[in-house]
């Protein structure tokens, strides 16, 4: 049996933190069995406190950029004693990578990512939908086929961060319920409007026993969060004042991320908070839920008026007449929502 598995995800931060609960059901349900992760050094801080997971870190920008690097990466990583190798991207790159493997007698498998089922699900056409197998069910196959059958039932999750004098000295001591926002996404098309997100906290600051963190990253969205703050002393802009490791052990002690079908939301997710999310162009069933959320904690965009919804997997389609899709996603709706998780009482 495999002593060392190689897993391969790069790509985009929400993608990379999905892995995340099924690397930690693995490590729990083999823990004799080693596995090393290759991503890019920004994600490492995902794997720190995962048993039986080390991280190697890729250099798309010199040492393994190009085919020629990609050969060099291959090398490197043969010095592992790689056991098999789990390709959980699936992509040019990666394939190149696990086919080197192969060529050498390892055991590969790769991610189905479904791509089938997600064109027929995102269609311009009225339609009738249905979920699609999530990513993580997808992830967990690969693993799978190495022999390695996983359970993803009855998750365990990190324990809460135990918070610096440094973030405290900017956040205060926990009392309360602690909210996340995450507002912004890669695509327009998964972003709730601005003004619409500005009516979601005005209807949540009224209770002084709570605060609301707001992340984002960027110039341009520490302008526009520090406009939805509006003064409020219980909204505290979390951009740009803390290092991205910091951010995480805030997250893992927040009671409710509310964010867009987007990185933060898988964040939130695999470290074991209640995770709400908006969804534009984009539907649950393309596979995205965030890890060990119900249903209802998905708030989509009105069908009856958008009929042709999800018109994208990624949100990286534009479709005209479908600008305003979010806008049917009603501010009451979303801060009902979250009133009844955090059992919240009217001051």
């Amino acid at each position: 049996m495999s002593k060392r598995i190689l897993v391969i995800r790069l790509s985009a931060m929400g993608d990379v933190a999905m892995t995340v609960p099924v690397l930690k059901a693995f490590s729990l349900q083999y823990p004799n069995v080693k596995i090393t992760v290759v991503s890019r050094p920004f994600f490492q801080p995902f794997f720190d406190d995962i048993e039986n997971v080390t991280f190697f870190a890729i250099d798309l920008k010199e040492r393994h950029k190009g085919f020629l690097g990609l050969l060099r990466l291959f090398s490197d990583l043969r010095k592992l004693d790689i056991d098999a190798v789990a390709d959980l991207h699936n992509v040019l790159r990666s394939k190149i990578v696990r086919t080197l493997f192969a060529l050498t007698g390892k055991k590969v498998a790769a991610t189905d990512k479904g791509r089938q089922e997600k064109k027929e699900l995102t269609k311009l056409e009225v339609k009738t939908i249905s979920p699609t197998k999530s990513m993580f069910s997808r992830h967990g196959e690969t693993f799978e086929k190495l022999g390695f059958p996983l359970n993803l039932e009855n998750p365990t999750f990190p324990e809460k961060a135990i918070l610096s004098e440094e973030i405290i000295a900017i956040i205060g001591k926990k009392e309360g319920n602690w909210i996340g926002i995450a507002p912004f996404a890669q695509y327009e098309s998964k972003v709730y409007p601005i003004d619409l997100m500005k009516q979601v906290i005005d209807g949540l600051v009224e209770n002084k026993n709570q605060k609301i963190f707001l992340f984002g990253g960027g110039d341009k969205e520490i302008q526009l969060l520090n406009k939805l703050q509006n003064q409020h002393e219980n909204v505290i802009v979390l951009a740009g004042k803390l290092k991205f490791k910091q951010e995480l052990e805030v997250i893992s002690n927040i009671d409710i991320m509310l964010s867009m079908d987007s990185g933060n939301a898988h964040i939130a997710a695999m470290l074991g908070a209640k995770v709400i999310t908006l969804w534009g162009a984009t539907h649950p069933f393309a596979g995205f839920k965030p890890f060990n959320q119900p249903d209802d904690f998905c708030i989509t965009s009105d069908r009856a008026q958008f009929p042709f919804l999800p018109t994208s997997v990624y949100g990286n389609k534009k479709v005209a007449g479908y600008e305003n899709a979010m806008r049917s996603i009603l501010p009451k709706t979303v801060v009902s929502k979250i009133k009844e998780l955090i059992n919240y009482t009217s001051p």
